[in-house]
């Protein structure tokens, strides 16, 4: 009896990852392509992402507060919810936005259904898509350099900025024959010297922070190579100037496909758990966001595309789900078991 092992409770592999530990690399994973906004945009890049972040942080509290929810170890998560809110908004956007779209993102599509874990979409694009709905003139007046004002809680002073298009907006509207440099600078647009919304400019800022996230072991390859290589076919073979890498290239390095496909697609609680599953999960997310992007009278389409597939994700699992060893599955006839 002396020599019989002690075995304990279940589980048995225990690791030392933890929620709070994988947030944190993800806010540092976040840092190159903020910081790079911060110094593109200029000091009301920074106003809005601390708006987004402490308002996040302010309305889950506030939320566990009035619903009496008992305290937990502070995992981060609200930080990284606010932080890709203000990535996701123009530098000139007024700072009461970032605020109405946090709290939305916080109450509405985390906490209401259920807090950490349980949301059925990525709460900051759920938000993203809210105020982009309710106040489109103002989340689409994209500023190609620094906007500096007084009043930017209102919106309503002198902006130091120019407005512009986005390089996708140039690019839709590029007419039949045209080169593609003759409209946008592909340079540009990898470095991020180009207008657009605070994180998604830079696509070297993000695959720093990418890499970095696959180095940490956070994500994997699956969900964003399978979402990039197969919008990349749609493009080719849809995007209406044959094999052309520069068009292609700029496809890719616009918008928000990039942040979208290393950041928010690969999200633990609104992508699939199985293999099979987040190929397929970024196979459709490339396949939507090809068909809004070119096939639509939209310039972009990730946003939308991602929620769209969060809601498929049910149904992704149950038929990629892999059989447990030694479990019999039936015939749909009834017959007998195989």
């Amino acid at each position: 009896m002396k020599e019989m092992y002690n075995v304990s409770a279940s589980p048995h592999v225990r690791s030392g990852v933890t929620t709070a530990g994988i947030m944190r690399d993800v806010v540092i994973a976040l840092a190159p392509a903020c910081i790079f906004g911060i110094y593109w945009f200029g000091l009301s890049a920074l106003l809005v992402l601390l708006a987004s972040v402490a308002s996040s942080v302010v309305f889950e509290y506030l939320w566990r507060l009035v619903a009496k929810k008992p305290k937990v170890p502070y995992e981060c998560s609200a930080i990284v919810t606010g932080l890709l809110i203000g990535m996701n908004m123009p530098s000139s956007i007024p700072l009461w936005i970032p605020v109405v779209a946090s709290a939305f993102a916080i109450i509405v599509v985390k906490e209401m259904f259920g807090g950490l874990g349980q949301n059925f979409m990525n709460p900051a694009l759920g938000a993203r898509c809210f105020v982009m709905l309710c106040f489109t003139g103002r989340m689409t007046a994209y500023v190609v350099e620094k906007a500096e004002s007084s009043h930017l809680w209102y919106g309503a002073a002198s902006i130091d900025g120019i407005t512009s298009p986005t390089p996708l907006g140039a690019l839709k509207n590029l007419e039949a024959g045209a080169s593609v440099s003759s409209a946008v600078s592909l340079k540009d647009m990898f470095f991020g010297f180009t207008g657009g919304v605070i994180g998604e400019t830079s696509t070297i800022a993000i695959l720093i922070g990418a890499a970095y996230l696959l180095f940490r072991k956070v994500i994997s390859l699956r969900i964003p190579v399978a979402y990039i290589a197969t919008f990349a076919v749609f493009a080719l073979l849809f995007g209406g100037r044959g094999f052309d890498p520069e068009y292609l290239a700029c496809e890719l390095c616009g918008g928000g496909l990039m942040l979208g496909a290393w950041f928010m697609a690969t999200d633990y609680v609104t992508s699939p758990i199985t293999k099979t599953g987040q190929i397929v999960f970024g196979i459709l997310l490339g396949i939507m966001t090809g068909i809004i992007r070119i096939a639509s009278n939209s310039s972009e389409g990730v946003s939308y595309s991602i929620i769209f597939c969060n809601l498929l994700v049910p149904v992704i699992e149950r038929y990629t789900m892999p059989r447990a060893f030694g479990v019999l599955r039936k015939k749909k006839e009834g017959g007998a078991a195989k």
